[in-house]
């Protein structure tokens, strides 16, 4: 329904003789905005409401968006909502009331060490689904990686002998190493669990649902969702907050931008870069609240 939406938005620009330029920035705003409510709210672009739309803007400042950028994506979406409120899609703009001026720098949320244990723990490897869980949670952690390579990965892409798995991304491919408690999860996950539960042999997904099949962004947001409420952790988790904690973790204990840039795949080091203001940030929290006299 949202590819649909967007197709339509975009005809509908070139209808009204939008440049090339503006045509294909807008739909990517709005395409990247629909792939964030998918992967973290479970929602579609029809059911979007501004805070949503406020939290994407923070989002992307977080991760190291300019505020150019921030500001041309409130005009795409705007832009997109009246012309479905114009095809009587929707009823009201959810981007309406949002002004760039209320966009504030958000650092993203991070799980301390104590709580990614906790949140590991929550998945009880007593039957398949345990395992799977167990298995997936694991390997997000170990690598880093998003929510669509975590569900991308064929079994191909795991080399458990190597301690290694090959992640695809935008056309570019790495290598990101294992720590043992992943490759242990994995081992028990691929050998006695997989075979059970894919529906035909030749499924080449890593991970699949309990019907056999890939396993999808809505699926796997849903089983985040449970162990959080599981753990009883008070801080929202998504499937991006354990990729950030694995990069404020590495940074944490001395690992290198330059790395920890070609680990996550960003393209550019300033989206990396994010992360050592969350350590000083951190640091900082730490002074503030041990230090006699500050």
């Amino acid at each position: 329904m949202a590819t649909d939406d967007i197709a339509a938005y975009g005809a509908y620009l070139m209808e009204r003789h939008a440049s090339q330029n503006t045509v294909s920035s807008y739909l990517r705003d709005v395409t990247q905005f629909s792939e964030y409510l998918q992967s973290s709210r479970d929602c579609t672009l029809r059911n979007a409401d501004s805070e949503m739309v406020q939290e994407y803007m923070n989002w992307m400042l977080g991760r190291g968006k300019s505020a150019a950028s921030v500001t041309r994506f409130l005009a795409s979406v705007k832009s997109f909502y009246k012309y479905l409120i114009s095809v009587g899609v929707v009823q009201e703009n959810p981007a309406r009331s949002v002004t760039s001026a209320k966009v504030e720098r958000k650092f993203p949320e991070i799980l301390t060490s104590k709580e990614v244990e906790l949140f590991l723990e929550q998945p009880q490897c007593v039957d398949a689904k345990g395992f799977r869980d167990h298995a997936m949670l694991e390997l997000l952690y170990a690598t880093g990686i998003r929510v669509s390579e975590l569900i991308s990965l064929d079994l191909e892409d795991l080399n458990l002998a190597a301690g290694f798995i090959r992640c695809r991304s935008k056309g570019k491919e790495r290598i990101i190493p294992l720590y043992h408690a992943a490759i242990k999860a994995l081992q028990d996950y691929v050998r006695g669990v997989r075979p059970q539960l894919i529906a035909s042999g030749g499924e080449a997904a890593l991970f699949v649902n309990m019907n056999g099949e890939r396993m999808s962004r809505q699926g796997f947001w849903k089983i985040i969702k449970h162990y959080q409420e599981k753990a009883g952790i008070q801080k929202d988790i998504t499937p991006h907050t354990l990729r950030h904690s694995f990069a404020v973790h590495l940074l944490e204990n001395g690992a290198d931008l330059r790395s920890i840039q070609e680990m996550l795949g960003h393209a550019d080091i300033s989206s990396t870069q994010i992360y050592t203001h969350v350590v000083k940030r951190q640091l900082k929290d730490v002074y503030q609240k041990a230090h006699p006299r500050a």
